[in-house]
Formats: structure tokens, sequence, C-alpha cells
């Protein structure tokens, strides 16, 4: 990463004193804050101790969010100003590392951009182990409709975020092809070679999957992606779904 003039910080962020924080940087520096919340609770310790431990402030601190804190929406769209809903303790708790990087951000006058992200696919994030074992997929009609991102694209969009000082506040980041967690199955299945799994109900569900993986399917929604299309003036690499996820598959040697 010191190659492209990114210096990672190594810390304890549930143990941190302002003491073990001495990061060297300029005035023109860029926090990329990627750490994730605790996993208790509905507030973001880590980030509040790291914010409060800086020796210096940087210039720009970019913020990973998730489109999960907007809830369930039963599949309506939804953009920035959208109120937001968090129904999962960690969906709350990314709402409060917005909140604390808003306050933070504003007392100090530090440009904040909240980047929040759906699901990330690409290589080796493909769910090809849970399609070799067989595992079920929910039935369409009770299907939710989830979003995603290639994560090529995230990364454009995260370094368009640190070198275009114009940007500022919250994007929705998505890729734009919001379809049911089914028909997502059902396409990589397709394009891998692999069988198309078999539907249950969401009854039968409770009864077979993860409690994990159903508290991600609890939620429904279509996340509008077009002011970071138009203020981050870029076009995704990765518009088109199917061919997001046959690169995929050829960069993992799934394909030949």
């Amino acid at each position: 990463m010191h190659t492209v003039g990114i210096q990672p910080i190594t810390l304890n962020l549930d143990q941190l004193r302002p003491q073990h924080c001495s990061p060297e940087w300029s005035s023109n520096s860029v926090i990329f804050y990627f750490a994730p919340p605790p996993n208790q609770g509905e507030s973001d310790t880590r980030l509040h101790r790291f914010l409060h431990a800086l020796p210096a402030l940087p210039q720009s601190f970019i913020l990973i969010s998730t489109t999960g804190v907007y809830g369930d929406t039963q599949g309506q769209r939804v953009n920035e100003r959208s109120a937001i809903n968090p129904q999962t303790p960690r969906a709350k708790r990314r709402a409060s590392a917005e909140e604390i990087s808003r306050v933070w951000c504003t007392e100090n006058n530090v440009r904040r951009v909240v980047l929040r992200v759906p699901a990330i696919y690409g290589p080796d994030r493909l769910p090809l182990e849970r399609l070799r074992s067989g595992e079920p997929v929910i039935c369409q009609e009770e299907s939710p409709i989830i979003n995603r991102i290639h994560v090529d694209d995230l990364v454009t969009i995260c370094l368009t975020a640190a070198t275009n000082t114009h940007l500022q506040g919250v994007y929705n980041v998505s890729d734009g092809n919001a379809l049911s967690m089914t028909e997502y199955m059902r396409m990589v299945a397709r394009l891998a070679n692999l069988p198309i799994p078999k539907e249950i109900s969401f009854d039968e569900a409770q009864l077979t999957l993860s409690a994990d993986y159903l508290s991600y399917m609890n939620e429904s929604k279509r996340v509008d992606n077009s002011r970071l299309l138009r203020e981050f003036n870029l076009r995704l690499r990765y518009e088109n779904l199917e061919q997001g996820l046959l690169s995929s598959l050829y960069e993992s040697a799934i394909l030949s």
C-alpha cells in the first residue's frame, strides 16, 4: 500500500489511548476508516476512540457505512434524503458511526464523505460454496430485493472520494442492479455451471438457514445511486451484473 501513498495504521480500537495513535501525516491527508464497529451495543465506540485519539487533523475523512441503515422498506427505493431506520444491532452501530463522524468533522472543519455500501461481490466473494452444498434459497415471491457493488468499482469510488475535494456528505453506493437474492443466486449458479438452488418458503427457511443469514433476508430495498454517478462523475466498470460476475469467475479461475 505504501507504493500508492497509503499508510496503513495498526491499532487496537478496543483499548486505544491518545498516545497509541501517532501516525505521521500532512495537513492534506485523507483518512479512510473501514474498521467495523464492535460486536455489541448500539454505539461505535471504536470510531469514537479513534477520532478522539488523533494527534492531528486530516483534510478529509472517508467512512464506509452500509445501506443497512435504511432498514426494511419492503422493496421501495431509497436515496440519500430518505430517513434512516436501522433495525438490526449492527445497522444501529453503523448509524452511530455516521453521527459520531458528522459531529466530529463538523466541529473540526474536516471534509467528510460517508459511503453507504451494500453487498460487495467480486473474485472470492461469490456464494459458490453455498451453491455447491445445495443450500436452498427463499422462493422468488418472498425473496427480498438486495443491492450490490463490485469490489473494483468500490475501490474506484473510494479513491475518487479521496481525490475530489468537492465531494462531501452521504452517498449511496450501488451498481443500480437491484434484484432479489433468489435471482442473484440463480444467475451465479448458471454462470458458474452449478446446480440451480432449490426454493423454499420463508417459513421453511426459519428452520433451515442461519440466524445471521435470515436477519440479512429480512430487509428489502432498492438503492438509488444517481447522486453518486452524477457528483462523482464516473461510469461504473460493472454496470452490468452478469459481466461483473463473469469477470469475477474468470479471475477466480472458476471459469477458463
